[in-house]
């Protein structure tokens, strides 16, 4: 798979009858490190991060970076990079962006994305930083 909004994302950011709605700008968005070995993403199925098993979550939420100077230009999601600063365990072969409600069942994902320079990586210990693109369509584009 190459890097995808998932589906519900793409509906609540357009204001949708899902209860919810995930604004770029005031949320706490969030990235988080996933083993693709024990997560099959189903970009238009799956809603909330309690839709990815704990095994695939290598990094817990609360060690997941916030993304801050968040920034949008037609319809093109920017922030600055993002750092785990203390990884360990399973070879994270992807990166799921979602919005932190506090829990798991009602944070949505965003975007799917695994195909990206140093991608995948196999955590040591130290920290993990990621740069997004700096081409045309940065994180993501709507």
């Amino acid at each position: 798979m190459s890097n995808q909004l998932y589906g519900k994302a793409r509906q609540a950011m357009l204001g949708s009858e899902l209860g919810y709605t995930v604004n770029w700008f005031t949320d706490e968005i969030r990235v988080m490190l996933v083993n693709t070995s024990q997560y099959t993403v189903n970009i238009n199925v799956d809603q909330y991060l309690s839709d990815v098993p704990a095994l695939a979550q290598v990094t817990p939420v609360a060690g997941c970076p916030v993304l801050s100077n968040k920034a949008t230009a037609l319809g093109v999601a920017n922030a600055s990079g993002a750092t785990w600063a203390s990884v360990s365990g399973a070879t994270c072969g992807a990166m799921i962006i979602f919005k932190n409600t506090g829990v798991q069942s009602t944070s949505p994902l965003i975007a799917y994305i695994d195909t990206a320079t140093g991608l995948p990586v196999a955590p040591n210990g130290g920290p993990i930083a990621v740069q997004w693109d700096t081409g045309t369509n940065k994180i993501f584009k709507l």
